[in-house]
């Protein structure tokens, strides 16, 4: 799976976005925090849910595996509901 590329990205004075383009049924921007832009910065090429959860443990110290696999599945979720994960 992937981010689709008709989503893009901003980052401006530490915030993160994610912007649809006219081809996309969302229309929108969403906006995420630290950890959710991260994540999405990992879909940016086709990757797997587990291999997203990994690279979060690598970063960030003092969480536990099932916390993030929770929070990462959220953030996909979310963010098939609006379109924007290709498969």
């Amino acid at each position: 799976m992937k981010l689709d590329p008709k989503f893009l990205t901003h980052e401006t004075k530490g915030e993160h976005y994610i912007i649809s383009t006219n081809d996309t049924k969302f229309k929108g921007i969403v906006k995420n925090n630290s950890t959710a832009a991260f994540i999405v910065e990992c879909l940016k090429s086709d990757t797997t849910q587990g291999a997203v959860v990994d690279k979060i443990l690598a970063r960030y110290t003092g969480v536990d595996r099932g916390t993030v696999e929770q929070d990462v599945a959220e953030v996909i979720d979310k963010l098939r509901s609006i379109g924007a994960i290709e498969e």
